[in-house]
């Protein structure tokens, strides 16, 4: 651990956290359009580049791995094409990574740091799948622990009510950029076993058509029966690190949450903006969500 962060290249950059002080946050999402209630800070940080050691970057040493993968889907933005190509590919390179016996797809999203102008509209009963939508720009993990294990069990009955009770399940990202190389706002990534086990405050999620306004956002509602992510406070032991230059033939594995909660079980996240590198693109990514069980 220690030669790798001595030899690989570094840059300096900002990350956004949690604010302390910060008591109602709660984040509002509806098509091409994210808003957090919370207040954040952003922090003087040091991200890594994992890119020139990448196979020591396991799902068991850090939480996440980068791994070749070529998709059928020609058009990233095309519903059509991706929703017919890409469950499959996902679940098949999840069961091969992990040897998960069962793999449950739960949806995409593409996220580009480009213009939003045309995703943005009010969408009747959105469903915040398969849509455009910004770069997420605080350091989060998608689910807070007790969320993530009663979505699971909810999961695995609905899927597989047939199947044998499941003795561990895994919850993931499986992320790829699909615009050219290098991009201007890239994903960096919390070394798992950097975080504490007591860290993270919820971030309740709302799904809706419209933004409501700032004071409807704030008013009493039933946080705890809603999606929550974990946000997280500034921790200078936390160690980011992030693959340069990304390409569409490769693909990052990530954990939101994996039950054994042992090591690197799951990877606070950000998007960032490298300021370091010329000739920046913007990013478009696709991120798609599963939970593999193993029997």
């Amino acid at each position: 651990m220690a030669d790798i962060e001595t030899d690989a290249p570094a840059i300096a950059a900002q990350i956004n956290y949690l604010a302390p002080g910060s008591f109602i946050n709660r984040r509002f999402v509806s098509a091409g359009e994210e808003v957090n209630t919370g207040e954040y800070l952003p922090y003087n940080v040091v991200i890594r580049d994992a890119r020139p050691d990448a196979a020591a970057f396991t799902l068991e040493s850090h939480g996440f791995q980068l791994i070749p993968h070529v998709s059928e889907v020609k058009n990233f933005l095309d519903p059509a094409d991706v929703d017919a190509h890409y469950p499959d590919e996902v679940a098949t390179a999840i069961k091969h990574v992990t040897g998960a016996d069962l793999v449950a797809p739960m949806g995409w999203m593409v996220r580009t740091s480009g213009d939003l102008s045309q995703h943005q509209h009010k969408t009747e009963d959105y469903t915040h799948s398969g849509s455009v939508q910004p770069p997420a720009g605080e350091a989060h993990v998608d689910s807070m622990p007790d969320r993530a294990d009663r979505m699971a069990a909810a999961i695995y009955r609905q899927r597989f009510p047939d199947a044998p009770p499941y003795k561990r399940y895994f919850y993931s990202s499986f992320w790829r950029t699909f615009s050219p190389p290098p991009q201007d706002c890239p994903l960096a990534m919390c070394d798992g076993k950097t975080v504490g086990h007591d860290e993270g405050v919820a971030n309740t999620m709302f799904v809706v058509d419209k933004i409501p306004s700032r004071e409807e956002q704030l008013r009493p509602m039933d946080d705890d029966k809603a999606i929550a992510a974990a946000i997280f406070h500034h921790n200078p032991q936390h160690r980011w690190w992030y693959f340069s230059s990304m390409t569409r033939d490769e693909a990052l594995l990530f954990t939101f949450h994996d039950s054994r909660r042992e090591g690197a079980w799951r990877v606070p996240h950000t998007a960032f903006y490298d300021t370091s590198t010329p000739g920046v693109q913007p990013r478009e990514s696709i991120e798609f969500r599963s939970i593999a069980y193993f029997l």
